[in-house]
């Protein structure tokens, strides 16, 4: 059995207000073992990036600007995809942009369904744990999946996860073969893109009136309190 675990990123969260894919990320399984084929490729997207999108996955315009538009690789990508079943983490969106960027590319390629079957692992994960957080990370926690590497969101590296949390969530599995030098290698490639491409983090102290308004609001709660602080006690 062919399995394609497959994750994207994207230059912000809707594709019907005209947002695109920026990267692409697929490992493929065979018998549920890593077959060491993969797909990655960063994309042009022809548009800015929301600055939400991008302190998520720390990708910058600046670093994309030279890579190839989906256009390029929509055929490279079905021919990777064709005839497999893909995993996916809360499938509808990476779906939704998969067949947005190919009706663009060339309307004769289709859409996604039409040459691959979908396997949706927050729908999977939703069902084992109800009621409780189904996040990558949550997920990698609970089935012991070590994501301390994972700054960011990266394509390749969450489709890595995503592989040993399904496996995980169907049936247990032991060590996947992914090497520390595997590891290493995709978040090594993902800090590169990301080291001059992540703004810095704006720390913002409280200025003098803000400080001030504390301070009275500190005495009211004294005066209604008659001094006591139940959060310093």
């Amino acid at each position: 059995m062919r399995q394609i675990v497959l994750d994207t990123e994207t230059t912000g969260l809707e594709v019907a207000k005209g947002h695109r894919l920026i990267e692409i990320g697929c490992i493929e399984l065979t018998q549920r073992r890593p077959s060491g084929q993969r797909f990655h490729r960063y994309l042009n997207p022809e548009r800015s990036i929301d600055e939400g999108a991008q302190a998520v996955h720390g990708i910058s315009s600046d670093f994309l600007a030279d890579k190839p538009h989906f256009a390029e690789i929509a055929r490279d990508f079905i021919a990777f995809i064709d005839g497999a079943e893909l995993i996916i983490h809360n499938a509808a969106f990476d779906i939704a942009f998969l067949d947005a960027e190919l009706a663009a590319a060339d309307p004769t390629l289709g859409s996604i369904a039409d040459h691959a079957d979908v396997l949706d692992t927050l729908i999977l994960a939703r069902e084992k744990f109800p009621g409780q957080k189904n996040n990558l990370d949550a997920l990698c926690k609970r089935l012991n999946v070590d994501n301390s590497h994972r700054d960011l969101h990266g394509a390749l590296l969450d489709a890595q996860l995503l592989a040993e949390v399904y496996l995980a969530m169907t049936g247990g599995q032991g060590d996947l073969g992914f090497s520390s030098a595997d590891n290493t290698a995709v978040v090594t490639a993902a800090a590169a893109v990301r080291s001059a491409a992540r703004p810095p983090l704006r720390v913002r102290l409280a200025d003098t009136a803000e400080l001030t308004a504390h301070q009275a609001r500190l005495a009211g709660l004294d005066k209604a309190s008659k001094g006591r602080r139940l959060w310093q006690e």
